[in-house]
């Protein structure tokens, strides 16, 4: 894996590189906004990919809770079940789907949902869950913070504005306020039940996110109404530029959540050997 991470670094370098290009030049001009659009390629793959990351600490979370309880453990993992065939069996029997969305997206989702939860089970310890979920949520707040900046770019001269108290603008707030609040108990708080209050925290404001997602289809919202799903459309050649920086966004998100998890348990290890020898110490005298 540590041989892995250069090439893989040099790929995220290359296609951010592209995916800067991409949204820069080759993109097509909006007609009515000109070029503030172009905001729009970094805007929306930073809210997709926070949404992803915050989703990963919701999951690492509730395994972290559950995990030391075997009946809480196996009824989770019953429920991701139910939920993913549920999905499945809802997108080829409802008809038509809500905000005409595709049967195929909402299938694919709900397997994702439980692929992902067991490959996490499956590969991470209930410590190392802990040490994914703050590194998620670090890694989230940053992609977050560029949705709450870029917006208000975006907004001041298609609006007039550079901010109003919308639902969806709101909600995105309270989110990043939330995971915030969750980060600073983290950092700052030396309780040994810190770890389960930051993974109740975080289960509940992982909540946040549907409100987030659907609020401009729930709400009459000054915010756009959705380009991919909802009745909206989008120009191809657009489209596929957004795509090529949500992949080099991702890309770039995963790069810095390795970097940032290997340093986490390194960490760890060197508080639990310094604790170690603080408990030794007073005996060797």
């Amino acid at each position: 894996m540590k041989r892995f991470f250069p090439i893989f670094g040099l790929l995220t370098a290359v296609l951010l590189s592209l995916a800067l290009y991409e949204a820069l030049v080759a993109a097509p001009t909006e007609q009515t906004m000109g070029n503030v659009q172009r905001i729009f390629y970094y805007h929306v793959p930073s809210a997709w990919t926070a949404f992803l990351l915050f989703f990963i600490n919701f999951i690492c979370s509730i395994q972290y809770l559950v995990r030391p309880n075997p009946i809480a453990d196996k009824v989770t993992n019953w429920t991701v079940i139910a939920i993913g065939i549920a999905a499945c069996v809802a997108a080829f029997v409802i008809r038509p789907l809500p905000q005409q969305m595709e049967p195929s997206s909402v299938a694919t989702t709900g397997l994702a949902i439980v692929g992902l939860y067991f490959l996490i089970k499956k590969y991470f310890s209930r410590e190392r869950v802990d040490a994914l979920a703050v590194v998620s949520a670090e890694v989230g707040v940053v992609f977050c913070t560029v949705v709450l900046v870029t917006g208000p770019l975006w907004a001041r001269p298609v609006w007039g504005i550079w901010w109003t108290w919308d639902v969806r603008l709101t909600s995105t707030l309270v989110l990043w306020l939330i995971y915030i609040s969750y980060l600073m108990l983290r950092r700052f708080s030396t309780s040994g039940q810190t770890p389960i209050l930051a993974a109740a925290l975080a289960v509940f404001g992982a909540l946040d996110v549907p409100l987030v997602y659907f609020s401009i289809w729930i709400f009459r919202t000054q915010h756009p109404q959705p380009v991919i799903g909802g009745g909206g459309s989008i120009d191809p050649r657009m489209l596929r530029v957004l795509l090529i920086n949500w992949l080099a966004f991702l890309c770039f998100a995963a790069l810095v959540s390795w970097s940032r998890y290997r340093l986490e348990i390194l960490q760890r290890e060197v508080e639990e050997t310094q604790a170690l020898e603080a408990l030794l110490e007073p005996r060797s005298r």
